[in-house]
């Protein structure tokens, strides 16, 4: 039987808007064990009056945690025992729940895809129906929900510091990829021994894009599986679901972000198949699909999706 963690969110287990690699590990696993990890969303301006709507442990991180440059509250990091550097991190998302039953959605002044157009400080508090599966805005109608962890990864190389939870990197962070649901693996470099691994930023539901900056904010668990790879080697974080395989570009530059994006899947290709660089990417072009993963995160993201089943 496959052993099981549970990774509470508090004080002890959270860090507040950074990445570093010299953060010391709240959990120690085996490769392939199964973690239940829970995540926190909002800063202390973001929450609703009430306490009763706000889960266990929210407050005392607002109270004790030190706060970092970014917004994002990371559970972790957990330490997987025999990932050394060069290694690849494969992430099994079994299962995400809702553990509240609203969220929030924020626009700042400054930021998001339009920050001319839209210059006024604007805070939501949107209801979460778990039952239906829906959100509900104050607009009305329903939005269906699609629940994913927006930020998650593995440690950043020491040479990086203390890394910005906003920026998504080559070691994951903040890639706001909504494709990444239950059922999806995520594959990330390994930086550091253990490959310590933290999540966090659930968010509800979300468009491609991000463009007001926010997603629906929530707290949500997930059950995660943690397998360490031996037999793989990567730059970047890629993924797969059970009918597709996904390949990441992060840049400043959305044309930039995407022709990494494509060079990863040419490269993915090319080891799955054995074609030559040249057909992997005509198949790109009739078969692949470039996606605007978010706008709003100073590197821009694109993701490459490809069916399996075009693969020779």
């Amino acid at each position: 039987m496959t052993p099981k963690h549970h990774l509470p969110s508090n004080s002890d287990t959270v860090h507040w808007g950074f990445w570093d690699a010299i953060l010391p590990p709240v959990l120690t696993v085996a490769s392939g064990d199964i973690v239940t990890i829970e995540t926190l969303s909002g800063e202390p301006e973001d929450m609703p009056s009430g306490s009763a709507m706000i889960v266990e442990g929210h407050l005392d991180v607002h109270r004790k945690a030190e706060r970092g440059p970014g917004p994002h509250f990371l559970t972790g990091p957990i330490y997987v025992d025999g990932a050394e550097v060069g290694d690849v991190l494969e992430v099994k998302i079994i299962d995400i729940r809702f553990r509240q039953d609203w969220g929030w959605n924020l626009q700042l002044p400054g930021f998001g895809s339009l920050p001319d157009d839209f210059p006024d400080r604007r805070l939501m508090h949107i209801p979460l129906d778990r039952e239906a599966m829906v959100a509900r805005p104050s607009w009305g109608g329903e939005i269906p929900l699609r629940p994913f962890f927006g930020n998650f990864g593995v440690a950043p190389p020491p040479s990086f510091g203390r890394c910005d939870s906003i920026v998504p990197r080559e070691f994951g962070g903040n890639m706001d990829n909504k494709d990444l649901i239950t059922g999806s693996t995520v594959y990330f470099p390994v930086f550091n021994k253990g490959a310590l691994f933290s999540a966090g930023d659930g968010h509800a539901v979300q468009g491609h894009g991000e463009v007001c900056l926010t997603a629906i904010e929530t707290c949500l668990s997930g059950d995660v599986q943690l397998t360490v790879r031996k037999d793989m080697s990567l730059t970047m974080p890629r993924a797969e679901t059970e009918a597709a395989w996904i390949t990441m570009g992060l840049n400043v530059d959305l044309d930039e972000a995407a022709r990494q994006a494509l060079r990863e899947m040419i490269d993915l290709i090319v080891g799955l198949s054995g074609m030559s660089r040249q057909d992997a990417y005509s198949l790109c072009s009739l078969a692949a699909d470039l996606h605007v993963t978010q706008l709003v995160d100073v590197n821009k993201g694109i993701h490459c999706i490809l069916p399996k089943h075009v693969l020779p």
